[in-house]
């Protein structure tokens, strides 16, 4: 297209020149606008150079839709608005249902303890042994839904997930209860891990931000609204009553995966007159369509080797222990809070329950603040480049969510040290929660942009880093504050937060040089 008459316009038409050309087209024709191996997109039409006048926009008639949706009506980036918004609704409510389950088990080690004659420390084994395996659970889900496809791995786990919730509930001994919840962890984690395939399969890349926002607000909210519901139960019931609950729910979950999902991976590399052909929607949820689909994906072995290519990329390896080294100071107040609430200021199962009214709040506020913000980072990122956008574009507004994460822990350790008042103590609480909640979206959005072909596996990595920073933080967290004292405990954790920072810095400045020299990710698909 023409350039306007606009100097700006000259410029990015300029540089648009710059788009892949040869093979490297062809192969990854449907990112129209993009700079090569370096994951810059230009999202506004008038910068596109002459050749790719006919692209297909939004309705604004401005920005260019990536990738570039086919003719055929099955293309999932072709459903309509409505069947898209349910199912981002369906997996964001399953994607809820890891952490709050396994957040049900900070509470209800208070009366276990009791009922089990053994320590608080040692019944929160239970939880370690959880959060571990939503780690190691993620990444089992993304290679098998690179093989089998995303619906049928979805529905089974989901089944499984409600199995080992009823278990939960019906325990009867501490070495049961442990081996269930382990198990639960495993595989409810389905949709947390495998969220962002989910988003990248059905929709655009301008879209992306919004998307991950409303996915990742269920995921952040989910481990304090556990512990608030648990709390009230077990002011008046006995604490199997909580994981009833949890089943419900769970069972709530299975219903709508089974009534309202449909399979959306599809293969952009192969053409449509090659493309399977849908036929019923229960031979989907079994995975019989998808299993007579295989050859058109990869082999077994190439689908597990994906985690392993996506970890072998340095911004993937560099996000994943940023989080970790972030998120495991989250889930260690988070998992120790009840404890230090209970003795320090003796609250009762009702006041915890009132004080996770905070943390709440802290994370609605996040998603709230990232809803606009997120955007408005991208486009003020776009004016000053000429319509162009890369994906350490995201990354900017960690420089907001890093600081509000370290001051709180600190405040927080003063707090409880000197015992100022609770609601101290509920303020910063709230703070840490929206920052984790506006970094976990920019840190999703930065590598969908940059790895849009390892959707699924980008997205296992970072929760691996956040569960084993909870795996690591609630193991060590009673003891290391125990032995050297609130305030010294929760400082070092605000250094650790802090030059974490560096990690971000180092991204920005050196991302783009990064990905344009180790290349994509080399998938069969």
């Amino acid at each position: 297209m023409s350039d306007n008459g606009s100097s700006n316009g000259s410029r990015g038409a300029a540089k648009a020149e710059e788009i892949i050309i040869g093979d490297e087209k062809n192969t990854h024709s449907q990112y129209v606008g993009e700079y090569g191996e370096n994951g810059a997109h230009v999202l506004d039409v008038h910068q596109l150079r002459a050749g790719d006048a006919g692209v297909k926009t939004a309705a604004d008639g401005v920005t260019v839709l990536i990738p570039q949706p086919s003719s055929d009506p099955n293309d999932p980036l072709n459903w309509s608005p409505m069947k898209k918004h349910i199912i981002l609704a369906v997996i964001s409510i399953v994607a809820f249902m890891p952490d709050f389950g396994s957040s049900m088990g900070i509470v209800t080690l208070l009366p276990q303890a009791m009922q089990w004659m053994k320590s608080q420390n040692t019944i929160q084994h239970n939880l370690v042994g959880n959060l571990f395996c939503l780690g190691s659970g993620g990444l089992f889900t993304v290679w098998l839904s690179a093989y089998f496809g995303r619906l049928p791995i979805l529905v089974l786990f989901t089944t499984v997930s409600l199995g080992t919730a009823i278990w939960c509930a019906a325990a009867t001994s501490f070495e049961s209860y442990m081996a269930a919840r382990i198990l639960n962890g495993f595989f409810s984690i389905v949709a947390q891990a495998g969220g962002l395939m989910f988003i990248q399969d059905i929709y655009f890349f301008h879209e992306h931000p919004r998307k991950i926002n409303i996915w990742s607000g269920a995921i952040i909210v989910s481990p304090y609204l556990g512990p608030l519901i648990t709390a009230f139960i077990i002011n008046k019931m006995k604490w199997p009553v909580a994981f009833w609950v949890l089943t419900g729910l769970t069972g709530l979950c299975w219903l709508l995966v089974v009534g309202l999902m449909d399979e959306t991976i599809y293969n952009r590399n192969i053409p449509r007159e090659r493309q399977p052909v849908p036929k019923t929607r229960l031979m989907r949820l079994v995975g019989v369509e998808q299993w007579r689909s295989r050859h058109q994906r990869q082999s077994f072995g190439q689908a597990i080797m994906r985690p392993i290519i996506a970890i072998s990329k340095l911004p993937v390896l560099l996000v994943t222990i940023y989080y970790f080294l972030n998120f495991a100071w989250i889930i260690g107040v988070n998992a120790t809070i009840s404890i230090w609430l209970t003795s320090i200021y003796k609250f009762t199962p009702y006041n915890l329950g009132m004080f996770y009214f905070a943390p709440i709040i802290g994370s609605l506020l996040g998603a709230a603040v990232g809803h606009w913000l997120h955007d408005l980072c991208g486009k003020l990122y776009m004016k000053r480049h000429n319509g162009v956008i890369t994906p350490e574009a995201r990354l900017l507004i960690i420089w907001l969510a890093s600081p509000l994460m370290a001051v709180s822990i600190l405040v927080l350790g003063f707090a409880l040290e000197h015992t100022w008042h609770y609601m101290a103590i509920a303020v910063f609480t709230a703070i840490q929660v929206a920052g984790i909640m506006i970094a976990t979206v920019a840190l999703n959005a930065y590598l969908l942009d940059a790895y849009p072909e390892g959707s699924g596996e980008v997205g296992a990595w970072i929760v691996v880093g956040r569960t084993l920073g909870g795996f690591m933080a609630t193991y060590i967290e009673i003891n290391w504050v125990q032995r050297s004292g609130l305030v010294n405990a929760f400082g070092a954790q605000t250094g650790i937060t802090a030059a974490a920072g560096f990690i971000i810095i180092f991204l920005g400045l050196l991302g783009q040089k990064i990905r344009q020299k180790q290349g994509r990710m080399t998938f069969a698909m």
